[in-house]
């Protein structure tokens, strides 16, 4: 399975830690210190309660696959024939949509261990996407 291309950006002083962190291959998710709610997709305010009070924290990088779909016809991406959507369930929590990388096709289920990449394009930006857990650690 390939990953989708990596399209520029848009950082803004809320989603700045996320990017840098991600730039920088790691994962970070922002928390609601009033609730204790982890936060997708990175915003500086709780969905849950509206708390403005939030932190970053570190994720694992770790999750299980949700849901998937297997995208035959790649057209709205240039050189894409095939890919694969999903949603992943963090080890901490929040679901996130993205892209599953270097999967086969016989290994490809919901509840499959996964573990973050990320494709980092020069002057363009970075995506978190998701690939097979290769050991029990991962």
């Amino acid at each position: 399975m390939t990953g989708l291309p990596v399209r520029p950006v848009t950082v803004t002083d809320e989603t700045r830690p996320y990017w840098e962190a991600a730039a920088a291959g790691r994962l970070l998710l922002p928390e609601c210190r009033a609730c204790d709610g982890l936060i997708w997709y990175p915003r500086n305010f709780c969905p849950t309660c509206l708390g403005t009070d939030v932190t970053w924290v570190q994720a694992s990088g770790r999750g299980t696959v949700y849901s998937f779909t297997r995208v035959l016809r790649g057209g709205a991406f240039p050189g894409v024939a095939e890919y694969v959507l999903a949603y992943v369930e963090l080890a901490e929590g929040p679901r996130v949509l993205t892209n599953i990388v270097d999967a086969a096709d016989d290994w490809l289920r919901v509840g499959a261990a996964v573990t973050a990449v990320f494709d980092v394009a020069e002057d363009e930006g970075v995506l978190v996407r998701f690939r097979p857990a290769v050991t029990a650690g991962e």
